[in-house]
């Protein structure tokens, strides 16, 4: 039998490596600039092209390379980081440059220039799919430049499979700020197609915070500061009234390196238990330094999750940090959510009421007519009721209780048996027995439909907005927005570009009301970008998703009668009623045999 196992030719090996470290061009991205930051970079400029598939360049004033090292970071297992094999369990640095850049090299068109700030020539290298091209001397600046063209470019079903451009940048703008946030004594540019988007100046943490999500972070940012033998922890945190709807705007890091950890995001959100709105994320930049030999980064090729020899501890000191800090901010309650906060002033208020409306305590004191309505009650006819107080009491008050029962004796079945229920859910009498309505994913299906059907025969009409609204996006939000402006204009929306990322909000879709502008468009980007992480679905489904989510009654609102009966007829002529578009039911019926079921 002849042998069939053999060594991989080193091209193939490099794709095959490169399929691990460099998923799409974010991957790349994150490589080249932490090597650079391991050269002892101040300056890091990163110049993108289409999103980083036509051209990916990172320019850095690091130490640079020699001749032979230049030559040498392009072989597999090359690394100037590592001698023996405990150095993987004490490392400081950031990125293994020899290993990157081999991966890189593969599956792409390279081309290096870098030059040591003690020598006066540099060294040119042109790489393409692992083949050296070229290698001689070069006249460049100190430091290391590295420009990646056309990636995955001898690869092409792994190019098949990047996203839109806007999808894309998003991802490396994603890497960028984590970089900048964990070094912000490192200057940082970012150029996407000739246009400056971030210029990041040396600047202490906080500034650099602003810098990046803008002037609004000043005001609600509360410093962090723990320290113990075990772990050191610093950073910001975000005040609950900023908080929102998606996790994005969560940085965790350890060793100025980013994870991503459920354990101790669990002990975070721990501290701010009772503060946030219901589905809400606060934002935090937090910073864990501890001993290397504690923790293993190598678990995943990515090195964004580790593993900490003592979890428990760790996670201890997190949530005392984050408690102590929220509450040296004042950012705490005072006494417990469930307890009325002006329990004073409410009692002063019932010693007054008093002096004005009392009840008999005797039932014989009601008077007949009232009497009569009671014993109507069980005929399922009652006219409103009222409650008489004698005529010494002055000023006579007349309370009226709005519920179904008020209903005129002469009102439909149906309209007499629908109410509210908590200003949550709507409950109505049906032949079978009861259904009850939940308002918000009911109204969420209604309006999915009637957007989804808009936006693919661009019918929706628009109203013009009295005051048009200015909205400063992040520079990949704004991206995202250009690319699909055809499509959010369809929803009824009529926006045009207003300045540097920024946009004018001119109107808004029919029946919504106009004076939400700019928190119903910035929902719809924030909604359209949670789906997009959690769904694979297409760009228009997606939208009417997003909008219905934000546009949607809420959980709590308080309806009127005939808003409550618009409600019910209007999702029962939707085509799939039964369901709101995340696929929570709408209604639920609770049968008249399970009714009495309870009383037998």
């Amino acid at each position: 039998m002849p042998d069939i196992i053999q060594l991989l030719p080193d091209s193939i090996a490099n794709q095959i490596a490169a399929g691990e470290v460099v998923q799409r061009p974010a991957s790349a991205v994150k490589e080249l600039m932490e090597n650079s930051i391991d050269a002892d970079a101040t300056q890091i400029k990163l110049i993108l092209k289409e999103a980083g598939k036509t051209l990916l360049q990172v320019i850095d004033n690091g130490k640079g390379m020699s001749e032979t090292d230049a030559r040498m970071s392009l072989e597999r297992h090359a690394t100037s980081k590592i001698r023996s094999a405990e150095d993987l369990f004490t490392l400081h640095t950031m990125g293994f440059r020899g290993e990157a850049l081999a991966s890189l090299a593969a599956v792409s068109q390279m081309e290096m220039k870098t030059r040591p700030h003690d020598q006066e020539l540099g060294t040119l290298v042109v790489v393409e799919g692992s083949d050296v091209k070229r290698q001689e001397p070069v006249a460049c600046e100190a430091g290391t430049s590295i420009s990646v063209k056309n990636l995955f470019f001898n690869i092409p079903a792994r190019r098949n499979f990047l996203k839109s451009n806007a999808n894309e940048y998003q991802h490396i703008v994603d890497e960028f700020q984590r970089l900048a946030l964990a070094h912000p004594e490192v200057g940082f540019q970012l150029i996407e197609t000739d246009t400056l988007e971030y210029d990041l100046h040396p600047a202490k943490l906080s500034q650099r915070i602003v810098n990046i999500f803008g002037k609004s972070y000043q005001e609600q940012l509360a410093a962090c500061q723990e320290e113990t033998p075990l772990v050191k922890i610093t950073g910001y945190l975000g005040k609950p009234h900023g908080a929102k709807k998606k996790r994005g705007e969560q940085f965790l890091f350890v060793n100025k390196r980013f994870i991503r950890s459920n354990y101790l995001n669990h002990a975070i959100m721990g501290a701010y238990a009772g503060l946030l709105p219901e589905n809400t994320f606060p934002f935090y930049v937090l910073f864990i330094e501890i001993d290397p030999k504690h923790i293993d980064v190598n678990v995943h090729p990515t090195k964004t999750e580790i593993k900490f020899d003592d979890e428990r501890a760790v996670y201890a000191v997190v949530l005392s940090a984050v408690r102590q800090a929220l509450g040296a901010h004042n950012l705490t309650p005072a006494i417990d959510f469930d307890a009325d906060v002006n329990i004073i002033s409410k009692l002063s208020q019932a010693s007054n009421q008093t002096r004005e409306v009392y009840f008999e305590e005797r039932f014989s004191a009601v008077p007949r007519s009232s009497r009569e309505n009671w014993e109507r009650l069980y005929e399922g006819e009652v006219p409103p009721v009222r409650l008489n107080v004698p005529p010494d009491t002055a000023p006579v008050q007349t309370l009226r209780f709005e519920s179904a029962l008020n209903q005129q004796a002469d009102a439909p079945l149906e309209q007499k048996t629908c109410f509210q229920l908590h200003n949550r859910y709507i409950v109505k009498q049906v032949k079978s027995g009861m259904m009850i309505v939940d308002q918000q994913a009911a109204h969420e299906r209604i309006l999915y439909e009637k957007f989804l059907t808009q936006v693919k025969n661009k019918s929706a009409q628009s109203q013009q907005s009295l005051f048009p609204q200015a909205i400063t996006f992040p520079a990949a939000d704004f991206a995202l927005v250009l690319e699909m402006q055809q499509e959010i204009e369809s929803l009824g929306f009529r926006i045009e570009v207003f300045g540097k990322n920024t946009l004018l909000v001119n109107g808004v879709p029919g029946n919504i009301p106009a004076s939400r502008e700019k928190e119903l468009f910035e929902g719809l980007i924030e909604q359209f970008k949670i789906n997009q992480a959690e769904l694979s679905l297409p760009l228009r489904e997606n939208l009417a998703r997003a909008l219905a989510r934000r546009a949607a009654l809420k959980a709590g609102q308080v309806l009127a009668r005939e808003e409550m009966q618009a409600l019910i007829d209007n999702l029962f002529v939707c085509s799939t009623p039964n369901y709101a578009p995340d696929g929570k039911p709408t209604f639920f019926i609770f049968e008249l045999n399970k009714i009495e079921a309870y009383f037998r």
